[in-house]
């Protein structure tokens, strides 16, 4: 395993490669191949409307892209799923995302 101080692209798993081959503390037989890490994790908002002031329409998904857009907290944050809106209980004013 090695850390680094950057997100790794995997542009540069082929210098991580020949670097660990050159390593002479290393057998490369043992070497299969890099990759990166395939982890998943996820964000969960609780406490939005779930109707749209006083409206009685249900929050849409492009209501939500743009409140996480201007959000200062979501600057660098990319979503790689569509959010899932759903109410915290069957009759609850409440959403979670």
């Amino acid at each position: 395993m090695i850390t680094t101080n950057k997100v790794t692209s995997t542009s540069d798993l082929s210098v991580i490669k020949k670097y660990i081959k050159n390593i002479n503390v290393t057998d490369s037989n043992d070497i299969i191949s890099p990759r990166l890490s395939k982890s998943k994790s996820y964000l969960r908002i609780l406490g939005i409307l779930y109707f749209i002031e006083d409206m009685n329409i249900p929050i849409t998904l492009d209501i939500i892209k743009k409140m996480l857009q201007s959000t200062y907290i979501f600057n660098d944050v990319i979503l790689a799923s569509r959010p899932c809106i759903i109410k915290a209980f069957l009759r609850s004013d409440i959403a979670i995302i």
